[in-house]
């Protein structure tokens, strides 16, 4: 038996730490804050001016990139309630400053406040700590309860809505658009803008010109395009939010009587009335009184209209995501209203501005998650590295130079000019190349991508979780067959199945049908039927026909706003009210809506039959759940085998029940019930079931990815049989893999809590029926010792068990979990970090509302919606099918192995000019400006562009990921031994030059330099050769990318330089000559003998890196040695060390 031994201690939204000047908040999506009160200092700030005016800005700079030293140089640390300043550090290191308001008096306590992120973090005296200021909430902090809401709201006076409003700030979704020149000031201090000014002016000094120019016209290029992108960005983003402003609104006053004010000035606590027409909702707010008809298509995705409703009064904390079926959104549009006789619909305010649903989602694109790749990551140490070298390379320079009795100018330029050459200002440009390419291509095949740089870790993605209804299946349900309970068993055969005459087949007066008929959420708009797509399939079943009569009551005692009845003229049988006549048309009231919840799992409606005097509750809901609120004799005895036969096939099974209430319970009773006090003692009626088809296109891609050995999740909030049968069908679950399906038993007086698992039996499955369900551990132990897998299934209710209880377990757990059902969206996101901290590259794909939080959680958010929730996602595939999830992993690899190949490639060209330059040095001249040019601009740039053109192989993806890491011995070897060719080569052709008896060294005098000699000509030509062996070698072809000679641009470009360069070194003539500062072909024998035979160590220096990328780098037999030098032992991702068959942990755990 395996109990909880480690109960998990509670984690306090604000932990209280010794000392008066530092705290920390838990700001939620950006997890921990520590905040660090300051206070400005005069003398210290003087100060800093000073120091910054006397070293040239250089202290404005570094203020400028790291915001904390800004703050350490002028103010000094205080007590939190005096802080002018907060120095803040989220939790991946990140440093931010924000001010401090201090406004009026609220209450007799002063205002005091900070902005963080565009939430506000007010002081509490009480506790002398800042606390995140929500919606509406308690004196204590915390939501309130549903009953206080609907019994204590009264809205706001005059006066105390001012004080509110200074308090909560304006209701405002207000994105900033920064001006032109606002924007040019923060990209130019980039350091990377910085660099290239810096290297301008020195080209600019040293008279090289031209390339100066291209550097300054390419970059200032892109600065432009960069700042228009960014405008544009904004404007469109400001444009979406601002496009569902509404000027005012109608708010109810705590002393009676409405008024219009600006939406502006809405606070929580106002009570609101919602227009008859409907309205765009400027706020949240939570539904008093009456009902609205909503298209929140804007958070869903989803255009179909959904009907909410007052909530009940129960003692439950509000909570938006919990009661969004009561809640209207900020940002959504409601239809329509319905309300009883003359009394108005009215609604609270519990949020506004950047509070809101709207507001969150505009703050997660404003503030992305910071992206942790290793490869950007060890892309800065390279970069710190070829520094380094650079110091180096500036002393040997240095000394060289002292030696000779250079002049000062000369000294600085040269030494200057080493930093330019080793740290290229081209290549953080470069490297974005591939990534750009790849957006594009993603773009023709309708996949959108907001955030390029993820593209590279596309190509590192380990794990994909699919939500299952509209993603690897249909969106819609179809109706298969109701199966009927009669005298406490299921009575055969199955009703509702005839398409051409709906509810031919159905008794009218049959609870079952009336249950099929009104227990729905549906409603008319525009004369149209809209609602739950399953809601939908079922009513049309029915044969049925809906009215809303609205104010129409003359043939009701109360208020019934839908009626529901056969389309066939019926009349009602049995005993009928007096006051009605002899006979009426046999017809059903819908009186109350209890909409469905996620928590709950199912719906509810209490309804009255026209003529009758007693009313009627009718359920439908998870099976489970339906189960646990009936009469044991009204349940069959086979009804766990018999839902276990249709989820295991892959059906949707819902269950429906029913209760009558006595005469006593009236229409005021049914207006002011709790749903947990009449939701019981339920008589069980039978089994809805649907059919969800899976997309044509699901098992190939899920076949292509497990090839890939990337690892397939379903998470999803259906039936856990379900969607085990639907993981089975589209394949990731295999034939003959076993299923464990793990549950949790609560702990009691007695017993601590337990967890204990059940093999889950495939349909027609003979060997697996014949296993006995209660087989000890050992056989599970034993299953995992052969090859196949074995797969887990949790539900969400287990997974939130485990968590409180066995979270020792949670990773053991979500290494082998293959099927997640009944999941909140909340937990979808858990489950999605989870897998990040066993340090998968994980990618999510889902297409609705409650698959945002993952979306955004996972490295890569796939989102198959077009609503303007799905922005949260980085990207947004209009194939409403899982194929993007391949091609984003194609094009992924793609990139990152072009933006690999284009870093080495700059890597190498910036070495192989450093050693050409030192090399030159020595012999005491140097390249000329013609020849900077033609390496750094026609060669290097038109190659390093040309490369990113490569596109990903059209065949299935492999299970070799591509390499993200610069700074491992597999990668850096490689280098080292290119740039050692490139050194051997270039001093091989000097060498070789020097044995020529015609050759005459260079001798210049102390203040000259030559440019045109033999010397320069022999390196310059064989460098311009290893520039173009680079980008041959690096450009590799598959298993990620076509081959070479599919990158038209690439290969003409390859061809044109080494016919060029062929030319300059072979057949120099007079004017080419003199332009590139050359040598000139003389005609003699001698020499051209020598031109010949120089060509020859380009040729063998090919060969040599050809086999060098070939049989050396990324080859496994240089991994084993590098990892047996290493004595590395271990995979550094924590899911490769878990032994994914091991099932020990299992032992003890009841079956």
């Amino acid at each position: 038996m395996l109990d909880n031994a480690a109960m998990p201690v509670r984690r306090q939204p604000y932990e209280r730490i010794q000392g008066d000047d530092f705290q920390i908040l838990d700001s939620g999506d950006h997890g921990k804050l520590e905040c660090y009160s300051y206070k400005y200092s005069c003398c210290k700030t003087f100060l800093f001016y000073i120091f910054t005016f006397l070293l040239l800005g250089i202290p404005f700079l570094i203020s400028h990139w790291c915001k904390q030293w800004k703050i350490y140089a002028q103010c000094r640390r205080c007590n939190l309630s005096e802080a002018d300043v907060m120095l803040i550090k989220s939790s991946n290191g990140q440093y931010s400053v924000s001010r401090v308001f201090h406004g009026d008096a609220t209450a007799g306590d002063p205002v005091c406040y900070f902005s963080y992120h565009l939430v506000r973090y007010i002081w509490k005296p009480e506790i002398q700590f800042f606390q995140k200021l929500h919606g509406i909430q308690g004196e204590d902090g915390e939501a309130k309860k549903l009953v206080e809401l609907l019994e204590e709201s009264r809205g706001h006076t005059a006066e105390e809505q001012e004080i509110l409003l200074r308090l909560y700030g304006e209701n405002i979704i207000d994105v900033e658009v920064k001006s032109y020149g606002r924007l040019f000031l923060e990209e130019i201090f980039h350091p990377f803008y910085l660099f290239q000014i810096g290297s301008v002016t020195l080209w600019a000094l040293d008279e090289y010109f031209y390339y100066a120019g291209c550097v300054i016209f390419i970059s200032s290029l892109s600065l432009i395009v960069s700042l228009l992108e960014t405008r544009r960005q904004s404007m469109m983003l400001r444009e979406m939010v601002a496009s569902s402003h509404v000027a005012t609104v109608a708010v109810c006053r705590r002393n009676g009587g409405c008024e219009e004010i600006p939406v502006s000035m809405l606070v929580p606590g106002d009570m609101i009335a919602i227009p008859e027409n409907g309205c765009s909702m400027p706020c949240d707010a939570l539904l008093l009184t009456g009902n609205c008809i909503v298209n929140e298509s804007m958070l869903t995705g989803e255009s179909v209209p959904v009907t909410k409703t007052p909530p009940s009064h129960s003692e439950e904390p509000y909570d938006p995501e919990n009661h969004k079926r009561h809640t209207l959104f900020c940002g959504t549009q409601v239809i329509q209203t319905r309300y009883y006789g003359s009394d108005k619909v009215l609604a609270v305010v519990t949020r506004t501005g950047f509070a809101t649903a709207k507001g969150e989602l505009v703050k997660s694109i404003l503030f992305p998650q910071p992206l942790a790749f290793k490869m950007y990551e060890d892309s800065i140490k390279f970069i710190l590295v070829l520094f380094c070298i650079a110091a180096i390379g500036m002393a040997y320079c240095i000394r060289l130079f002292l030696a000779r009795g250079a002049e000062t100018e000369v000294i600085v330029l040269r030494t200057l000019d080493i930093i330019t050459i080793v740290v290229p200002p081209a290549l953080p440009a470069a490297m974005t190349v591939g990534t750009v390419y790849s957006q594009s291509r993603l773009r023709q095949q309708g996949i959108f991508c907001i955030s390029p740089p993820r593209i590279n870790v596309c190509g590192k993605i380990k794990c994909v979780c699919f939500d299952k209804t509209g993603t690897l299946t249909e969106e819609g349900l179809s109706l298969w067959g109701v199966l009927e309970v009669k005298s406490g068993s299921f009575s055969y055969p199955f009703l509702a199945q005839k398409k051409d005459s709906p509810g031919s087949d159905l008794d009218p007066f049959s609870p079952l049908t009336v249950a099929l008929a009104a227990c729905h959420s549906l409603t008319q708009v525009n004369g149209e039927l809209t609602g739950d797509p399953l809601d939908l399939r079922m009513f049309e079943a029915t044969g049925w026909e809906l009215e809303e009569v609205a104010r129409d009551t003359a043939r009701f005692d109360l208020l019934v706003p839908t009626v529901v009845r056969p389309r066939k003229q019926i009349f009602k049988s049995g005993p009928i009210d007096p006051a009605l006549g002899e006979s009426i048309r046999y017809e059903v009231g819908i009186l109350k809506h209890f909409p469905f919840s996620s928590g709950a799992q199912r719906m509810s409606v209490i309804t009255r039959t026209l003529g009758d005097r007693n009313m009627h509750l009718f359920c439908k809901g998870a099976p489970e759940r339906i189960l646990s609120i009936c009469l044991p004799d009204t349940v069959p005895s086979n009804f766990s085998d018999v839902l276990m036969d249709y989820t295991s096939w892959g059906y949707r099974v819902i269950s429906l029940a029913y209760k009558p209430f006595g005469n006593k319970f009236s229409w005021h009773h049914a207006q002011k019930a709790k749903r947990d006090q009449i939701e019981k003692d339920l008589i069980f009626l039978g089994f809805l079931i649907m059919q969800n088809t899976l997309k044509p296109e699901s098992t190939s891609v899920i076949r292509e990815l497990k090839a890939a050995a990337i690892r397939c999740v379903m998470v999803t909030g259906d039936n856990v049989l379900t969607a085990i049968s639907v993981s089975r069908e589209c394949g990731i679950i295999g034939q003959g893999e076993s299923v464990l399906l793990l549950k949790g038993i609560p702990p009691d007086n007695l017993n601590s809590a337990q967890l204990k698992y059940e093999y889950v039996h495939p349909p027609n499955a003979q060997q697996e029926q014949s296993r006995d369900r209660s087989d000890p551990p050992s056989t599970i132990l034993n299953m995992s010792a052969d090859d196949r897998p074995v797969h887990l299934a949790v539900e969400g209710s287990t997974w939130s068990f485990i968590q409180n209880h066995f979270p020792n377990l949670l990773s053991e757990i979500v290494l082998r979990a293959t099927v997640l059902a009944r999941m909140a969206p909340d937990q979808k996101a858990q489950l999605v970090v989870s897998l990040q901290k066993l340090d998968y590259i994980v990618a999510m794909c889902g297409d609705g509302a409650n698959d945002c939080g993952a979306l955004k959680a996972a490295h890569i958010g796939i989102s198959l919606s077009e609503a303007e929730a799905s922005v949260a996602a980085p990207f947004t595939s209009k194939v409403p099918n899982v194929t993007c999830v391949p091609a984003v992993v194609r094009e992924g690899r793609c990139a990152l192995v072009t933006s690999f190949a284009v870093f080495k490639y700059m890597a190498l060209y910036s070495m192989v000019q450093f050693i050409s330059v030192l090399l030159l040095y020595s012999h005491k001249t140097n390249l000329g400006n013609t020849q900077f040019l033609y390496i750094d601009l026609v060669v290097t740039t038109s190659l390093a562009v040309s490369m990113g053109r490569t596109g990903p192989v059209e065949e299935q993806l492999v299970k070799a990921r591509p390499t993200a890491t610069l700074a491992s011995a597999a990668t850096i070897i490689p280098v080292l031994l290119q740039t050692t060719l490139a050194a051997c080569f270039q001093y091989g052709a000097i060498l070789f030059l020097s044995t020529q008896k015609w050759f005459m060294p260079v001798m210049p005098t102390d203040h000259e330099e030559i440019v045109m000699c033999w010397e320069n000509t022999v390196v310059f030509c064989v460098s311009s050769f290893q520039y173009l062996i680079l980008a041959a070698v690096f450009s590799k072809g598959k298993p990620h990318r076509k081959p070479l000679y599919t990158n038209t641009w690439l290969l003409v470009s390859i061809m044109f330089l080494t016919f060029s360069t062929l030319l300059l070194t072979l057949f120099p003539l007079e004017p080419i000559a003199s332009f590139f500062e050359l040598e000139k072909f003389s005609g003699e024998i001698q020499e051209m003998y020598f031109r010949f035979y120089l060509l020859g160590l380009p040729i063998l220096n090919l060969l040599l890196a050809v086999f060098v990328e070939r049989c050396i780098a990324e080859r496994p037999w240089m991994k084993k040695v590098i990892h047996f030098v290493s004595r590395k032992k271990k995979p550094k991702n924590k899911y490769k060390n878990m032994n994914q068959k091991n099932f020990a942990w299992l032992n003890g755990i009841q079956c």
